[in-house]
């Protein structure tokens, strides 16, 4: 086990995702926050994540979480949805404790939670994610500890993440799956007013999913909901924000071939970058 780290020196923040999805959610924190330092780390070697078990992605988002705390990054930002529900509570309850009780890690699922209820008028939630943040319940729970009343209802979309990352999002297949998924998930409560789009990487399919959604829902992207989330974070916790080194460098890693990831990010953040390449075993 890695030894405590409890310095107070001033580093990034670390935005991580299995893939290429947390691209989206950094775009939206660096806009909204643009001088402060970024690290962002996909496991591109190990995506998908959504199918795995609790277990492995644990595990896997444990490794990427000590790496970044390595790398000087005091605050963590788990930029995917899969992560956030199958690892973060126990990173949170039994990791951080033991060995870096003054680092933090957050997650995107909370902030959406916090708003769907002043965003619905029937009371009724859709959730469009992978199936493994479907599997864990987490929006269920999440929104049922703020909004009682709300109901959800959820639609795993298991082919989404693979088309959008070998760059089919816009291709004519991709509406089949998409309307098919939309369909599925109305059919469940056709008094869905506000649909949630659970994974990082659907931004990207929002043009087709509002497309495909009933006249009246809101469709309900996580980008903007976790970089203002962020920003209130440091407002509230100045002993953080003094911690969070603030030159407006941004540095990408990942587990797989820059030139692999370098290319199918330009995709995502519509710039060219440079990347390089760590292990996380």
């Amino acid at each position: 086990m890695p030894k405590p780290v409890t310095d107070h020196l001033a580093g990034p923040i670390g935005i991580f995702d299995s893939g290429y999805g947390g691209l989206t959610i950094l775009e939206k924190i660096r806009r909204l926050m643009p001088e402060y330092d970024y690290i962002y780390l996909g496991d591109n070697a190990r995506t998908p994540y959504g199918t795995r078990s609790f277990e492995v992605v644990y595990e896997f988002t444990r490794q990427a979480v000590l790496k970044l705390f390595a790398m000087g990054c005091r605050l963590v930002i788990l930029a995917c949805n899969t992560a956030s529900a199958k690892a973060l509570r126990t990173i949170q309850m039994r990791d951080l404790p033991a060995v870096a009780p003054d680092r933090r890690v957050l997650g995107v699922i909370r902030p959406t939670a916090e708003i769907v209820g002043n965003m619905t008028h029937s009371g009724n939630v859709g959730v469009l994610a992978t199936v493994g943040t479907v599997q864990s319940h987490s929006y269920d729970l999440e929104i049922r500890k703020l909004f009682p009343y709300v109901r959800v209802y959820s639609e795993a979309c298991p082919l989404w993440v693979p088309l959008v990352e070998n760059n089919e999002y816009d291709s004519p297949g991709t509406d089949y799956f998409v309307e098919k998924n939309i369909r599925a998930l109305m059919a469940q409560e056709p008094a869905i007013d506000t649909v949630i789009l659970g994974c990082t990487h659907y931004p990207l399919l929002a043009e087709k999913i509002r497309r495909y959604l009933p006249a009246g829902v809101t469709a309900l992207e996580q980008g903007d909901i976790v970089a203002e989330s962020l920003k209130d974070y440091l407002q509230r916790h100045p002993e953080m924000e003094c911690r969070c080194r603030k030159k407006g460098e941004c540095t990408f890693y990942t587990t797989e071939l820059p030139e692999k990831f370098t290319a199918s990010a330009s995709v995502f953040l519509k710039e060219k970058i440079t990347a390089t390449r760590i292990s996380l075993e």
